[in-house]
């Protein structure tokens, strides 16, 4: 049998078979060798935990003295160490693969979110088979490994029953994964794989069903079954939150908990994070609070409206943070039931960005008008503000309260110039090893440090080849030098940051950084070349709130030419600030899966289709045609559906008429209804609609026939422009998750009850030059997530 030779170097993954040594004879019982040992980490390798916390910016968490109560974070902390200088890359995609590489994301392949990929190495939302993942590293070195939660790193053409499924969650090398593969996902009815295979929920809102729940109880399920089985194996268990990202879902008594918290305003909340962050030692006492970011303007200056609906959508989110962190809880009273705390190195980041402007100035009820570029009315938001939070909503919260979240730094997510789109409090725990517990580490860190410090905790070199494949060297810097040292000297000294072109270079406590856009500002963008740069001594200056740029002119110029270099380095050009260009994959330069196809035919049993890819029916004519067998007995349900409760449309059958449903944003509904009932037997169905052309998100004329007989007509006034959804999915047969229309029941009770033979979606030759943009308005669109 092969055997691992005792002294192998690791270095050469996987770790090459060496035939064991013994005695050979005919007979076995005259034959000697010795027991298959199992491939195991080096002794004394730890388990490894990381909990990667969606949207949450520096100044939130209460370990750091942010106002949401987050106590599993605080054990963390007292057990371990706290990060106060940790970095992320200011978005989602981006920062989770660098987490898992150890490589600057551009080098991996993810300079912004995978929907807007295109065709630049460092843009291209695929990852090298140079950059193998920690999660790869570690299983072929002996360690289980599992994922649960979020997974944002998959190209988006990949993620369909074709596959290939090697940059997968299961191929980037977790043995198990139960979570979804996107940017965000409804929290009370998610769209969730295991492993590769399509998967529901146990339940609904109304049993009692949350995904962040269901997510930790099923880690908490694995470790325990690890345990028992294998305890002398160690594990590697990720579980990233969809939370705290929008849409901000959770229980109402955790929202209670926050009625009246936060009545005084963003601007006091601000007084008061960093006054309790300096009193815990989390920033110097002379740091100062910047200024509020353009178009917030003062909690004073708001009238009472604002101020109730602004303060209700930040007592939601609190709750949702709070109620994830018990989640987080949950997990490590298991691993200490199991005796795994102490030799665990467990990674709490509570981050992976900023806190979130995507709500835009004065948030959203849902969500996904923002995501299409519509504002949304602050009465709109409040006549619905009980539902805020629960299965009914899709809400975010505003700029000002994300600028509040990220104190006392400027700007929020996507703004990678600056410490408000980058720093995140990250807490560090390893009992069996750290000896200083409760500690502050004051090091410049940066989350692509995380690989390297797990492979020196466990005793493993940094592999050359991997899967035959040689490797891009990591360029993360280990972090477990400051384990036993709060005063030594910083080892990484040089980090980029980069994102749609807000850009930055951080030296030796120095940064020059320019912004050249805001998430929630629509203008037209200067060039790079007019960019203005800043200039920032972040040693005496730690919330960059003193601009040295006029000052200082020579050392601004020396750290630009630096940011020259460590872009050429890392694949960060070209520059790219594109929009609604990038939407367009053929624009953009990535792969397309409907391709140059005007037609798809879909069978029963096909659902969980991601809106990109499958034909897309927005902003021109098109037809969707279905073939059904029409019986004595009932024949209700959905023949073809597209998203759900938030926006979307459905082809279907009630009370043996044919209808068809179109849900503007859940604000305007429409619904055609045949005139007739269906005949019975094998019948053709169609809907046709006529698109009036003009800008993305006007509106046509729908009209239903029978066996080519028109049967019914409508006018539809507007249509949803860019994006159905970010999680919900076209269905064939029935409509999974939340339904389109309240037409029909939620879940499988909407199936359609009848034969359904094919659907198919036919695309008219529509002159589409009208779609495109008249500027760069539509720059939140294309960077979400």
């Amino acid at each position: 049998m092969p055997q691992l030779p005792e002294h192998s170097g690791r270095h050469v993954l996987p770790i090459p078979d060496v035939p064991a040594k013994g005695k050979i004879a005919l007979d076995a019982r005259e034959a000697e060798f010795p027991a298959y040992q199992p491939l195991r980490p080096p002794a004394g390798a730890p388990n490894v935990v990381i909990v990667l916390i969606d949207d949450m910016g520096a100044g939130a968490p209460s370990a750091v003295g942010g106002p949401c109560r987050m106590p599993a974070m605080e054990r963390i902390a007292q057990r371990g160490l706290t990060y106060n200088r940790f970095h992320t890359t200011a978005l989602c995609s981006p920062t989770r693969q660098a987490l898992l590489t150890g490589r600057n994301h551009h080098s991996a392949g993810m300079g912004s979110v995978c929907e807007v990929a295109t065709g630049a190495p460092g843009n291209d939302s695929v990852r090298p088979n140079t950059v193998a993942t920690v999660a790869e590293i570690l299983r072929l070195n002996g360690y289980s490994t599992a994922a649960f939660g979020k997974m944002h790193q998959t190209p988006t053409w990949e993620v369909s029953a074709s596959g290939p499924f090697d940059r997968w969650p299961t191929g980037d090398g977790f043995e198990r994964f139960f979570g979804f593969v996107g940017g965000e996902t409804n929290q009370w009815a998610p769209t969730l794989y295991e492993g590769t295979s399509p998967v529901e929920p146990w339940g609904t809102a109304a049993d009692g069903y949350h995904f962040s729940e269901d997510m930790v109880d099923k880690a908490i399920a694995h470790v325990r079954n690890l345990h028992t089985m294998t305890p002398d194996k160690p594990f590697f268990l990720y579980v990233s939150f969809g939370a705290t990202h929008a849409p901000h879902h959770v229980p109402a008594d955790y929202i209670e908990r926050y009625r009246g918290r936060f009545d005084r305003g963003w601007d006091a909340v601000r007084d008061e994070t960093l006054a309790a962050m300096k009193q815990c030692g989390i920033v110097p006492e002379d740091t100062e609070l910047t200024a509020r970011p353009e178009g917030v303007v003062a909690w004073e200056d708001l009238d009472d409206t604002q101020r109730a609906v602004y303060a209700r959508l930040m007592e939601t989110y609190a709750g949702f943070a709070e109620h994830t962190d018990a989640q987080v809880g949950r997990l490590v009273d298991a691993l200490e039931e199991i005796g795994g705390g102490d030799d665990t190195l467990f990674v709490y980041i509570a981050g992976d960005n900023g806190a979130s402007a995507e709500g835009g100035l004065d948030g959203t009820f849902n969500e996904l008008m923002a995501l299409n570029a519509i504002p949304q009315s602050l009465d709109d938001v409040r006549s619905r503000i009980d539902d805020v939070g629960g299965p009914m909503a899709f809400n975010h919260y505003p700029v000002g309260w994300a600028h509040a979240m990220n104190c006392p730094y400027q700007y929020t997510k996507q703004v990678a110039s600056h410490f408000g789109g980058t720093r995140n409090s990250m807490a560090l725990a390893w009992p069996a090893k750290i000896r200083d517990a409760g500690g502050v580490r004051p090091q410049f860190t940066h989350v692509i440090d995380v690989v390297p410090t797990i492979l020196e905790a466990a005793g493993l070199p940094e592999p050359s080849t991997v899967n035959g494949v040689a490797q891009k060297p990591i360029q993360g810097t280990s972090m477990v030098y400051t384990f036993d040292d709060s005063n030594a000297a910083d080892r990484h000294l040089t980090q980029y940051f980069e994102m749609f072109g807000n850009r930055g270079i951080y030296h030796e406590g120095w940064t020059a950084v320019t912004r050249h856009s805001l998430p929630w500002i629509t203008r037209q963008r200067p060039s790079f070349d007019a960019d203005e740069w800043e200039l920032y001594d972040t040693a005496n200056d730690w919330s960059q709130a003193r601009d040295l740029s006029a000052e200082m002119p020579d050392k601004l110029r020396r750290l630009q030419e630096l940011f020259l270099i460590e872009a050429s380095k890392y694949d960060v050009f070209p520059l790219d600030d594109r929009s609604y260009e990038r939407f367009n994959a053929s624009i953009a330069g990535r792969p397309d899966l409907p391709g140059d196809r005007t037609t798809m035919t879909f069978y029963p049993g096909m659902d969980h289709l991601m809106e990109n890819t499958v034909l897309n029916v927005k902003n021109r004519s098109h037809t969707i045609t279905a073939e059904i067998e029409v019986t004595d007995g009932a024949t209700d349900g959905v023949l073809i559906a597209q998203g759900g409760r938030f926006a979307g449309w459905s082809l279907y059958v009630k009370e043996s008429r044919l209808r068809y449903a179109y849900n503007w944003f859940d604000s305007q509904y429409t619904t055609i209804e045949s005139t007739e009932p269906l005949p019975r037997g094998v019948v053709h169905v169609r809907y046709h609609f006529a698109f009036d052309g003009g800008q993305p998100g006007a509106g046509g004329v729908g009209r239903l026939y029978i066996t080519d007989r028109l049967v019914g007509e409508g006018r539809i006034e507007r249509t949803v422009p860019y994006v159905f959804s970010a999680d919900e999915t076209l269905d064939i047969g029935r409509d999974l998750a939340l339904p389109v229309t309240s037409d029909y029941p939620e879940g499988h009770a909407n199936a359609f009850q009848g034969t359904l033979g094919w659907v198919r979606i036919d695309l008219d030759d529509d002159d589409l030059s009208h779609q495109e943009p008249e500027d760069n308005k539509y720059h939140r669109i294309m960077s979400r997530q």
